[in-house]
């Protein structure tokens, strides 16, 4: 698992500053304890889509997903994969351990563990990608509840309908919180390559004034769900 130090660097709230010494030993120290205690899995499964005006049906699942942002996300789609992933608890346990003892070292550990399962959600993206491929079909990129108008309380039935306690031991709070925290719920629509991917841009976020973790330029830096 590739977890990118500038990455790590953003979430930490750097943008091009230098740093010194001693917080770069901490950034390769708690980069390779996150290697050390993540434990990423995943589950993904695949649907056809029954499209309504105001509402998409995914057949063979009790799921329908509203909200104008999560049906222009799909507008070009006949087949979506629901992606799931999490770094699991152990990761989850060092953070809150290190919040007790070195709180400097637990903000570090987190940043890097929200960068691995960023990394982890490419990971399982391009899989999903390869599947699309097999059907000669191109893929959107991944769509999160949270995002826009697509609500966040969809999260409870995403995981039911993937079974993610029990086949990666995710569940979420009455809040629609993911547990372990370091999880991720996406939506990817199979469509027509012809159909041009495109990425979420950071400043088509309506948190983009303020938001802290943004990137310049147009590649989207909104992880907040991680």
């Amino acid at each position: 698992m590739n977890i990118d130090k500038q990455e790590v660097l953003r979430y930490l709230g750097y943008m091009n500053q230098s740093i010194e010494k001693e917080l770069e030993r901490l950034i390769d120290e708690c980069i390779a304890e996150t290697k050390q205690y993540a434990k990423a899995k995943s589950v993904v499964k695949v649907f056809e889509l029954e499209k309504h005006q105001h509402h998409i049906g995914l057949l063979k699942s009790k799921l329908i997903f509203r909200g104008k942002d999560i049906i222009q996300h799909l507008k070009n789609a006949k087949v979506c994969a629901i992606m799931a992933v999490t770094l699991g608890n152990d990761i989850e346990s060092k953070i809150r351990f290190y919040e007790k003892t070195n709180l400097t070292k637990a903000i570090i550990l987190d940043a890097c563990a929200t960068t691995a399962v960023e990394c982890f959600c490419d990971e399982v993206e391009e899989e999903v990608n390869k599947e699309a491929h097999k059907r000669k079909l191109g893929i959107t990129h991944r769509y999160s509840p949270g995002y826009g108008d697509f609500s966040i309380d969809i999260q409870t039935s995403i995981l039911n309908t993937l079974e993610t306690q029990k086949k990666i031991g995710l569940t979420c709070t009455e809040e629609q919180i993911l547990i372990p925290r370091k999880s991720v719920t996406a939506v990817i629509g199979f469509q027509d390559k012809d159909f041009m991917k495109k990425r979420l841009s950071c400043k088509s976020c309506s948190r983009y004034g303020d938001c802290i973790y943004k990137r310049e330029g147009n590649d989207c830096g909104n992880k907040r769900y991680a």
